[in-house]
C-alpha cells in the first residue's frame, strides 16, 4: 500500500511573568525665547539622568542599562484664523531610556517622575532576560514538534493507518505551504508587551505587565502507512 502523505502545524506557547521593563521618556518644554526652552529642558533632563545614574549597575541594577538621546530644538509658527501672524514658539526635547530589573523600582520610579513638569512617560517594554528566554524557546521548538507528531497520528488513525514517518520539519512558510495566516517572516518568539494602566481610583499610575509570550510553530510533513 502506498503512503499517504500527512502535513501539519505543530505549536506550543509559553507563557512568563517579565523580568525587565524599559522606561520611556520624553522631556520636553515650549517657550516664546528659545533659549528658555532649551535651559529648563536641559535642567530637567538632567536631573533625571542623575537619577538613573545613581541607580545603574549593569550586573545588579535596578538599572541595568541606560540611554539617552540628543536634544532636539525647533520652531512653528502657531495657526490663526485672524490673519495675523503669531510669534513662534520655541520648542526642546530629549528622550531617555532606562532597563529595570527591579520591576517595584521601576513602577516607583515611574510614579515618581512621571508628574514632574515637562516629563511624558512614552511607554514601557516588558521582556524577558536573554537566559529565561532562550530556555523556553528551546523548550517551546521541542513541544511544538511533539505537538505536530500528535496531530500526524490522529490523522493517520483518522485514515485507518497505524504508523507515521517525518518526512520533514521546518519553520512557517519553509515547505512551500504557509497557509491562509501563515506568513513565512513571522517571528517564532513573541517575548515583548508593553501595559501602562491608569488607576483613576487612586489616582495614581500603575504599571501591569502581562505575561510574556514565547511561542513557536513549525509545519512538518509525514508519511503514513
Amino acid at each position: 500500500m502506498q503512503d499517504t502523505v500527512v502535513t501539519v502545524e505543530g505549536r506550543f506557547e509559553h507563557r512568563h511573568a517579565a523580568e525587565r521593563g524599559t522606561v520611556s521618556l520624553d522631556v520636553g518644554f515650549e517657550s516664546d525665547v528659545r533659549d528658555d526652552a532649551v535651559r529648563r529642558t536641559t535642567h530637567a533632563h538632567a536631573r533625571l539622568v542623575d537619577q538613573v545614574r545613581s541607580m545603574h549597575d549593569e550586573s545588579a541594577g535596578p538599572v541595568t542599562w541606560w540611554a539617552s538621546q540628543r536634544l532636539a530644538v525647533w520652531a512653528q509658527r502657531p495657526w490663526s484664523d485672524q490673519g495675523a501672524r503669531p510669534p513662534l514658539v520655541h520648542h526642546a526635547s530629549v528622550q531617555l531610556e532606562a532597563t529595570f530589573a527591579d520591576l517595584a523600582r521601576l513602577a516607583a520610579w515611574v510614579e515618581q517622575v512621571a508628574v514632574l513638569d515637562g516629563v511624558t512617560v512614552l511607554g514601557v517594554q516588558w521582556a524577558l532576560t536573554d537566559p529565561t528566554r532562550t530556555r523556553l524557546l528551546e523548550d517551546a521548538r521541542e513541544r511544538a514538534v511533539a505537538d505536530a507528531v500528535d496531530r500526524a497520528r490522529a490523522y493517520a488513525r483518522a485514515l485507518g493507518m497505524r504508523d507515521v514517518r517525518p518526512l520533514a520539519v521546518a519553520e512557517p512558510g519553509m515547505l512551500g505551504d504557509p497557509g491562509p495566516g501563515s506568513p513565512g517572516d513571522e517571528p517564532p518568539v513573541l517575548a515583548a508587551a508593553r501595559a501602562m494602566v491608569a488607576d483613576a481610583a487612586e489616582g495614581r499610575l500603575d504599571l501591569k505587565p502581562d505575561e510574556l509570550s514565547v511561542a513557536v510553530r513549525v509545519h512538518a510533513r509525514f508519511a503514513a502507512s
